[in-house]
Formats: structure tokens, sequence, C-alpha cells
């Protein structure tokens, strides 16, 4: 597990008694939690739990039926996404959301659009402010983030060129464009295979060690997540049933019941070992 670089400050994300509904149908229930700056927090759960739901909540896809979302100790539940980004939240998504023909840098560029000032004359006859404007961010991109995420190699090829790791990586490198201060990470390492699993956690934790940029991220491979998290939140059913260090976590009856049910849960419980607890999580003791 990394050393916490989580400081004493208020928290930079606050959710308060969050509840959401479809119909009948509560997708969350209450939930409170909260983000520490300079953290990497992980949202998990199983499949069904309402991890995706609380994130469009956070971002502002869904409006919540009641209970409230604080970003830097401000209410912000009800400021539409583009409002959100320029504020400081930036998110990646569960699918893949770039635009195939355009080349990498291109993708990264439309990272910074919330924050740009240039207007549509500027733009159209690309002069002064907008010619100014698009070098200093092309500059930056260069020197930043493309060298932080290693894209150099592929800087100038299409996106539909690239392997699904390598398009991850650029969908993570555009929401770094957005100058983001908490950056929403959904399922990042998705799909991937363990070396590009471990490459996406080395970046993540470059990011919040470089760019101080706190992280809430919705993950499934246990492994990354107990391995690279400050804190862990747990969804079940749409509600939060534990929130705590990944050690705790590990050791948690209720997570471990919401993971692999009663019976396993018991029988993990009988043997008492902590090892095997953290194995059953992190996937390497199923059979």
């Amino acid at each position: 597990m990394s050393e916490s670089s989580a400081s004493s400050q208020s928290p930079i994300l606050e959710v308060k008694e969050l509840s959401l509904r479809f119909g009948g149908i509560r997708a969350l229930n209450e939930v409170s939690f909260s983000v520490e700056s300079g953290s990497i927090t992980a949202l998990i759960g199983p499949n069904g739990a309402g991890k995706t739901s609380l994130f469009n909540c956070i971002s502002g896809f869904y409006k919540p039926f009641s209970g409230s979302v604080w970003f830097r100790s401000k209410p912000i539940t009800a400021l539409p996404p583009p409002a959100r980004a320029r504020i400081g939240l930036a998110r990646t998504f569960q699918n893949i959301a770039l635009f195939r023909g355009m080349s990498v840098l291109d993708n990264i560029k439309l990272g910074r659009h919330a924050h740009m000032h240039s207007g549509l004359l500027d733009g159209l006859f690309y002069w002064g402010r907008a010619r100014r404007e698009e070098e200093s961010l092309t500059h930056e991109i260069d020197q930043k983030i493309i060298d932080v995420l290693e894209l150099g190699a592929v800087r100038d090829q299409p996106v539909a060129t690239l392997a699904y790791g390598m398009r991850k990586r650029v969908e993570l490198a555009r929401a770094l464009a957005m100058r983001p201060a908490l950056l929403l990470l959904d399922e990042p390492v998705a799909g991937m295979n363990r070396e590009e699993t471990e490459d996406i956690a080395r970046l993540i934790l470059r990011v919040r060690d470089e760019w101080q940029v706190s992280v809430l991220m919705v993950e499934h491979d246990m492994g990354m997540v107990m391995d690279i998290s400050d804190h862990v939140a747990v969804l079940n059913f749409g509600r939060l049933i534990a929130q705590d260090h990944p050690d705790s976590i590990q050791r948690n009856p209720e997570v471990i019941t919401a993971y692999l049910g009663a019976n396993a849960a018991g029988q993990l419980a009988a043997e008492s070992t902590h090892d095997t607890t953290k194995k059953t999580l992190t996937g390497e003791a199923l059979a």
C-alpha cells in the first residue's frame, strides 16, 4: 500500500445523505462519504451496487432525489456538468469516449475546452489570442501531460490506431488537460492485462503526487484498489456499508458478505486469518 499524502485540510469532496430513484427503484439510499484532499479514494461494491449512479450524481449527469454534493466546502448539487468541470472536477468514463479519427494530441486538447477564452471570431480567423492560446496549450500538454503519461511516441497518431490500454491512457490525459483538483476515474483498468494495470496504477500515483490531484475511482480490480488507495468506500444495494483504510475494509465482515455471500463470510471468519481474507477479496484465493 502506498504512503498517504492526504493532508489534514477539509475534505475536497463531501457527499451528504444522497438518494437517487428511478421510478420505484432506489438506486442510492442516503449515501454519505468524503474524499480527503490529496488522497486516492476507491469506491467499490458488487455489480449493481450503485457506483456509477453515484459517480453520475457527483459529476452532474444525474440529479439526486435528495441530499447534496459539496466540492471545496461549497454546494454544487445544482451545477450542470460544464460548470463542475470549470471549478476543478474532471471525469473519465467506463466506456472509452475518444474521437477515433483525431490524433492523440487533439483529443487531449479537447479537455481544455471549458477553460479556453478565445471567441468564435478569434477561432475562425485563427489570429491573436486564439493562436497564442493554442500554442501555450500545446506546449503545456507536451511538457507535462504527454511526458507524465508517456505518450510521446504516439502523440500524432490517430486514436483508432492505438491499442486498448493506450486509449485508456489518452482518456486519462484528456481529463488531466482540464487542470482538475479532483479526478473521477470510472474503472480505469477495466479490460486491461496485469502489465497494463500496473502501468495505470503507477501513473495514477504519479499524478496524485506530482500534480497534487485528489482521486476518486470506481474499480473492480481489488488488487489495484488495495495497493494504491488511501481510503475505500463500499456500496451495496445503493447503501454505504463501510468506509475505512484498505486493511480494515479487507477484514470487514459486511464487506466480505456483500462480495462472497453469508456462507463464505462465515467460513472466512472461522478461519480467522487476515491473509486469507485479503487474498479472497483481491481474487487470489478464489477457485
